[in-house]
């Protein structure tokens, strides 16, 4: 097999490639001078099983036609298999018709790179499960879950766990968690505007009182809700509040909103290749998600089962 890299998280994709111990394909993925993409293969990938790794995170649109330009490129120069690895998918969020006239973009992504050529789908906690469903090739979504509960068990020792979803969504994903870590107590953060103008009143579901409370979530984007949620926990007795995120997007003002909040650390893989304030910030840490990647890699490679990594 072989491991191809775009341009948007290339020290994830070495850090894969490193866990195989294969070397990433020689290949050239630059811009022409009106900025459109140009993708190059130098080495013969006839007959292979091909692994392109490609976050579709910002700017999303180049990273998208990046991915979508390798498949091609691949697929013409006659591989056999080529695997999309999708740490983060891009438009995961756009998975519904929120109001009236509106796309789903995420079908429509997902048939993007389909008919780009892609043979199958890797990704990493998916926004919604049923995104699986908008493929027409087989799809794996792995789970940050097993990465994030050895490093709280690690850190914390179980001792006064309380596991916290800051919104009724993500309960399904906070129980996962909760689970593996000897079946924490769960609580919901229950978010309500009660009039338009008004700022919104956080209401925890469960009793908190001198736990030390981990909330999870798949993504951090703009960190209002997650830094709101810290502060209600802490009004309600917690003993600290800490966010294990999967996907770090972390727009705008979002590091500085999560060094000002009571959050006393936000915990994020690198799906998407943080920036230097993310790594700059002495609240934010990064967990390397390569490992958990490479091996379902492996295991596809080798058409043996992926999701026994998660039993």
């Amino acid at each position: 097999m072989k491991i191809m890299a775009g341009n948007s998280n290339l020290p994830l994709a070495k850090a894969i490639a490193g866990y195989l111990e294969l070397p990433l394909t020689d290949a050239s993925v630059r811009r022409f001078a009106d900025e459109e993409v140009f993708v190059e293969i130098h080495e013969n990938v006839r007959g292979e099983d091909v692994f392109v790794v490609q976050s579709t995170s910002y700017p999303a649109n180049d990273n998208l036609m990046e991915l979508l330009i390798c498949i091609d490129a691949l697929r013409r120069a006659s591989a056999k298999r080529i695997t999309a690895v999708l740490p983060y998918f891009g438009y995961a969020r756009q998975d519904r018709k929120a109001g009236s006239r509106t796309p789903i973009s995420a079908k429509l992504v997902a048939n993007l790179i389909t008919e780009a050529g892609a043979d199958r789908v890797l990704s990493v906690d998916l926004h919604a499960g049923q995104i699986q469903g908008f493929f027409d090739i087989p799809t794996d979504n792995l789970y940050g879950a097993p990465v994030m509960a050895a490093d709280i068990q690690t850190r914390y020792g179980g001792k006064d766990l309380m596991v916290v979803s800051p919104d009724v969504g993500g309960v399904v994903r906070a129980r996962a968690l909760a689970k593996r870590l000897d079946n924490s107590p769960l609580a919901i953060v229950d978010k309500r505007r009660e009039r338009p103008g008004e700022s919104e009143v956080m209401n925890i579901i469960g009793d908190v009182k001198g736990r030390r409370c981990i909330m999870v979530d798949d993504i951090v984007d703009s960190g209002g809700t997650l830094c709101n949620a810290a502060q209600a926990l802490m009004d309600a007795g917690a003993k600290s509040a800490a966010a294990y995120i999967t996907h770090g997007v972390l727009s705008g003002g979002a590091v500085a909103r999560v060094n000002a909040s009571a959050l006393t650390e936000l915990v994020i893989t690198d799906t998407i290749l943080p920036t230097d304030d993310a790594k700059a910030c002495e609240r934010i840490r990064i967990l390397p998600i390569a490992p958990l990647i490479g091996e379902a890699v492996r295991r596809i490679a080798d058409e043996s089962s992926v999701s026994s990594l998660f039993d």
